[in-house]
């Protein structure tokens, strides 16, 4: 009766090991594929920057684009 306590301890061991190896490995590789998304995520944030402050300026610049093209106008206007 020994020997099988013995053997059922020892079965039960190599779960609890198995079993905990299972869930690191599980832990390792969530925490691995977090950190790839968090990468992916923060040049997606750049781009949406960047593309935000590019629009700002294109806006700049078509505002500049109205005012010089209204002088332009005002100027040929005045020589008539």
């Amino acid at each position: 009766m020994n020997v099988e306590i013995a053997v059922a301890l020892i079965a039960a061991g190599g779960g609890i090991i198995g079993s905990f190896a299972g869930v690191l490995t599980s832990a390792k590789l969530t925490t691995y594929r977090i950190q790839q998304l968090e990468k992916k995520v923060e040049k997606h944030n750049t781009v949406i920057e960047r593309t935000y402050k590019l629009e700002e300026t294109q806006a700049v610049i078509q505002e500049q684009i109205k005012v010089a093209n209204h002088r332009i106008a005002d100027l040929e206007v005045g020589k008539e």
